[in-house]
């Protein structure tokens, strides 16, 4: 069944590419969500995450022909809407302190929390990341949800590979901290 799911999804890329104009928006339909709530993780803001949504379905479609299957429509598509995110994130001068010159606030001052003791489910700890300053939500996005590694990381932020280490154990750190605070 998976491989039919991929046969019609690649039928309708082509369908796409050769102007047909209702497959377009099928292919819109099958993909908007999952890239609205890729980009509202990263970005945090509603507004911001349709924008990014639209800006790269245009691209996507706009560039369509340049798809050569070398992954699915979707993880191209992904890329293409994780980059507009961290680019937005750029403009909004979210700086990702590179921990290696600035100074480091010392947060492993605190009393360490223990994550055994922590009981929460799923969704609470979505709307807890949302909560992270953009640098350590966009980096724990990008593994945690993503399933990027921290060497994709460094090169999609074009940051060290140290400072993504560093900012994920911070963020996950500040994300224990949040939750244990309710």
């Amino acid at each position: 069944m998976e491989l039919t799911a991929n046969i019609i999804r690649d039928e309708l890329v082509e369908r796409c590419k050769e102007g047909d104009a209702p497959s377009y928006e099928l292919l819109y339909r099958r993909y908007a969500k999952a890239m609205f709530n890729t980009s509202l993780r990263i970005v945090n803001n509603r507004a911001d995450a349709e924008d990014v949504l639209q800006e790269s379905f245009l691209d996507a479609f706009r560039t369509l022909h340049d798809f050569s299957y070398r992954s699915t429509f979707g993880a191209w598509l992904k890329k293409i809407v994780i980059n507009k995110s961290i680019n937005l994130l750029r403009k909004r001068k979210a700086v990702l302190v590179d921990m290696e010159v600035a100074e480091a606030q010392d947060l492993w001052a605190d009393e360490p929390v223990n994550e055994e003791d922590i009981q929460y489910q799923v969704e609470e700890v979505k709307k807890m990341i949302l909560r992270l300053p953009d640098g350590y939500r966009t980096v724990l996005s990008l593994y945690l949800l993503e399933g990027y590694d921290h060497e994709e990381i460094s090169q999609i932020l074009s940051i060290s590979h140290n400072t993504v280490r560093t900012q994920y154990v911070r963020a996950k750190q500040k994300l224990l901290t949040i939750i244990k605070q309710g």
